[in-house]
């Protein structure tokens, strides 16, 4: 059975090809909802604001919600662009 040395070097090496398939992955999951749509409490929590603050943004039409049967939705994609520009 032929026996192989790893140095040091090999060892760096590994561990920066390997972080970087990590980034590259964790930021291919990011980047995909999850679901398209979502419950006021799910809002509350991304955006970390309250119940009165998630009503204001949806009476000031900051955010659109659509109702169903009594519950608020979000649009996925809406939260994820307020929290990449919040200026907005």
């Amino acid at each position: 059975m032929p026996t192989e040395i790893l140095t040091t070097d090999d060892l760096r090496e590994f561990r920066v090809q390997l972080l970087e398939d990590f980034e590259r992955l964790l930021k291919t999951y990011n980047e995909t909802p999850r679901k398209k749509w979502l419950k006021s409490f799910e809002v509350m929590t991304m955006l970390n604001i309250t119940k009165n603050t998630l009503n204001t943004y949806r009476t000031n039409g900051i955010l659109y919600a659509k109702k169903v049967g009594g519950v608020y939705y979000y649009a996925y994609q809406q939260i994820h662009e307020l929290l990449q520009n919040p200026a907005k």
